[in-house]
C-alpha cells in the first residue's frame, strides 16, 4: 500500500486565519494527504501568514527555517495576508516553492503539481479587486471551541490598516451556510463557538456576491442563538459604530451568546480616531459601554487600543489613557503602531519615537492588568458558568466563566470540556480565580 503525502500547517496571526487553516487542511485531507504536526517531518509545509504586526515577517523567515530543518526536499507554500501584500518578498525567501493570494489559498492542492522544489517561489495572486467570492471556515481548537468564520474582507479605510489590501471587500456568508456550519460544530461535542471575520459587525454584506444583502448581524445572532446542541455562543470582536443597542439588548436575554463584548476603541482622543478615518468617536465608544453595563453589569469588555499613531503627543496619548481609565472595561489589548507600505499613515507627520511607543504601550499594558484585577475582584462571591479546556497545566485544569474570567482548579481528566456552575471564591498568586463547584457531583 502506497504511503500518504504528509503535510503540516503553522497560522500566523487571528482566529480568522486559524479556521481558514483548517478548512485548507480539510481540502488537503480530501485529496488523500495526512496531516502531521509542524514538528514532524512532511512532505509539504503550508504557512499561513499575517500582515498585521511588524514581527509577521520575520516570524515568517524563521519558520521556513524549520520547515527547512525538519525536511530540506519538503515543498513549502505560503498563503494568506502577507502572501497577498507582498507575494515577491515571500517567494525571495530561500526555501519557498509557492505563494498563493487570497482567493488562490482555498484551492492550494490544484497548483501543487509534482512537488518538486523550486529555484524561485512560484506566485499566484490575483488583484486584490478579484477576491469577491466568500468560502466559509471554521477551525476546532482545543476539542472545547470552535471559531467559525461569518466574514471576510472589509470596506473600511483606516488610514493604518493593511487588510482590505490583503483581504479584499466585505463579504458574507450565507446565513444558511453559517447555521449548517454551526449544526456540525455542534454535532462533534464542542460547547462553545467564536464568532469570526475580518469586520462581523458588517455582517450580512456581499451575502450574494453583490452588496445586496437580506440579513443582519443582528439576524444571523438571532438565528445562531435558535441551533441545537450549542451551549455557548461568543462574538469575538466588533466595531463600536456596529455594535447596535438592539444586539446588546438580544444578547443580554439570549439563550447561548455570553455576556462578552471585545470593541476596538484603538484611541481614546477624538483628533487620533479622525486621523485613523475610524467611523466613530469617542462619545460613541463611552455609550457602548454604559449600555453594555445597564443591561449586563457583570459582562466582560476588551478594547483594542493602539500607541504610537502619527502625531500622538503626550496630551493626546493621555486623553487615552484617561478615558481608558475612568471607562468601566475589563482588560485591553495594547498594539503599537507599526508602519505598513501603501497606507496613508505611513505618509504622515508627526512620527512618535520607538522608545515613547514602547513607554506608552508600558503603560497601558500596566492599566490592562488593574482593569483585570478591579474586574475579577468584581465578580469574587458570584455564581458563574465554567467550560473547562483540555490541557493539564502544572496540576491544575483551567476554564473561563460566561463573561471570561480565567478560573482553575486541581487537574481532573473528567472535568476537560465540561460545563459546571461554580462559586467564585478568590484571586490566586497566579491570576487566575480559583472556585468551588455548586453541582457537588463532581
Amino acid at each position: 500500500m502506497e504511503n500518504n503525502k504528509k503535510v503540516a500547517f503553522y497560522t500566523l496571526g487571528c482566529k480568522l486565519n486559524f479556521s481558514e487553516t483548517s478548512t485548507i487542511a480539510r481540502n488537503f485531507k480530501d485529496e488523500g494527504f495526512d496531516r502531521v504536526d509542524f514538528e514532524e517531518v512532511a512532505d509539504i509545509y503550508v504557512i499561513n501568514t499575517c500582515s498585521v504586526t511588524e514581527n509577521a515577517d520575520k516570524q515568517f523567515k524563521q519558520i521556513v527555517k524549520k520547515a527547512m530543518k525538519l525536511n530540506d526536499k519538503a515543498f513549502v507554500a505560503a498563503v494568506g495576508c502577507y502572501a497577498q501584500l507582498k507575494p515577491e518578498e515571500l517567494a525571495a525567501v530561500d526555501g519557498v516553492d509557492l505563494v498563493l493570494g487570497a482567493t488562490e489559498k482555498f484551492k492550494i492542492t490544484d497548483y501543487l503539481n509534482d512537488l518538486s522544489k523550486n529555484d524561485m517561489g512560484e506566485v499566484h495572486s490575483c488583484e486584490i479587486e478579484e477576491a469577491d467570492f466568500y468560502v466559509g471556515s471554521y477551525s476546532i481548537g482545543d476539542r472545547t471551541r470552535a471559531f467559525l468564520k461569518v466574514q471576510d474582507g472589509c470596506d473600511y479605510k483606516c488610514t493604518y490598516c493593511t487588510i482590505p489590501l490583503a483581504r479584499g471587500i466585505s463579504r458574507s456568508d450565507t446565513m444558511q451556510n453559517v447555521l449548517q456550519n454551526a449544526a456540525e460544530i455542534s454535532a462533534k461535542g464542542i460547547k462553545e463557538i467564536v464568532l469570526t471575520g475580518v469586520n462581523i459587525g458588517d455582517y450580512g454584506k456581499g451575502e450574494f456576491g453583490n452588496k445586496k444583502h437580506e440579513h443582519t448581524f443582528l439576524d444571523l445572532v438571532k438565528a445562531l442563538d435558535e441551533v441545537d446542541g450549542i451551549e455557548r455562543l461568543r462574538i469575538s470582536s466588533i466595531e463600536p459604530n456596529l455594535l447596535k443597542n438592539e444586539t446588546i439588548d438580544f444578547v443580554s436575554q439570549s439563550r447561548t451568546f455570553v455576556p462578552h463584548f471585545h470593541i476596538p476603541l484603538q484611541s481614546g482622543s477624538n483628533e487620533i480616531l479622525k486621523k485613523m478615518k475610524r467611523r466613530y468617536l469617542r462619545e460613541l465608544y463611552f455609550d457602548r459601554v454604559t449600555k453594555i453595563r445597564e443591561v449586563m453589569p457583570h459582562a466582560c469588555i476588551g478594547v483594542d487600543v493602539i500607541v504610537g499613531f502619527p502625531g500622538e503627543t503626550d496630551e493626546l496619548f493621555l486623553e487615552t489613557y484617561n478615558f481608558l481609565n475612568t471607562l468601566d472595561i475589563s482588560y485591553l489589548h495594547v498594539f503599537t503602531y507599526s508602519e505598513r507600505d501603501n497606507t496613508e499613515a505611513a505618509a504622515m507627520d508627526g512620527v512618535v519615537p520607538g522608545n515613547v511607543r514602547a513607554k506608552r504601550s508600558k503603560m497601558l499594558r500596566g492599566l490592562s492588568v488593574k482593569k483585570r484585577r478591579a474586574f475579577y475582584e468584581s465578580q469574587i462571591g458570584t455564581n458563574r458558568t465554567v467550560l473547562f479546556e483540555g490541557e493539564n497545566k502544572e496540576g491544575y485544569i483551567h476554564g473561563f466563566t460566561e463573561n471570561y474570567v480565567k478560573v482553575k482548579t486541581p487537574w481532573n481528566p473528567e472535568l476537560v470540556n465540561t460545563l459546571h456552575e461554580i462559586n467564585l471564591t478568590k484571586i490566586d498568586e497566579d491570576g487566575s480565580v480559583r472556585m468551588e463547584f455548586l453541582n457537588v457531583s463532581v
